[in-house]
């Protein structure tokens, strides 16, 4: 049904409520496979090397963003691999789902209200817009 998932996550309380959908979405075919994307965003990139002892421990401490994650896709035993983009989140998201052609993107929505989205915008407005396959926005 959907062989690329791509589940776009952030280490968030509403990556982990997506991550249950993908599992559902993922278990209706056997070839199903979850592409589990993290954006280390340029605006916080500077802060986090600054703070980290080295390239492995910058990537220890982002792949630890996303523990929650991967524990939920083991415990379920689903076939999944991680990718981890460099940017800002919503246009990095959009142009990988775009160039890989996936087919279906599963992302969470941390429920801005209208004030919110219009003056910060929503990572996940912009890829419902911008992404060429379906988009599910998990609240």
């Amino acid at each position: 049904m959907y062989p690329h998932i791509l589940l776009a996550v952030d280490g968030s309380e509403h990556s982990v409520r997506a991550t249950e959908e993908a599992i559902k979405v993922s278990r209706l075919s056997a070839q199903s496979k979850i592409e589990v994307v993290f954006v280390a965003d340029f605006s916080k990139a500077k802060d986090d090397v600054l703070h980290s002892e080295g390239k492995e421990a910058l990537e220890v401490a982002r792949r630890k963003k996303i523990s929650a994650v991967e524990e939920k896709l083991e415990a379920a035993d689903v076939s999944y691999y991680v990718t981890i983009l460099r940017g800002e989140p919503g246009p990095a998201i959009v142009d990988h789902a775009n160039k890989k052609q996936v087919d279906l993107t599963i992302i969470g929505s941390r429920g801005l209200n209208a004030l919110q989205e219009m003056v910060l915008g929503s990572v996940s407005h912009k890829i419902a817009k911008r992404v060429q396959s379906p988009v599910m926005i998990v609240k």
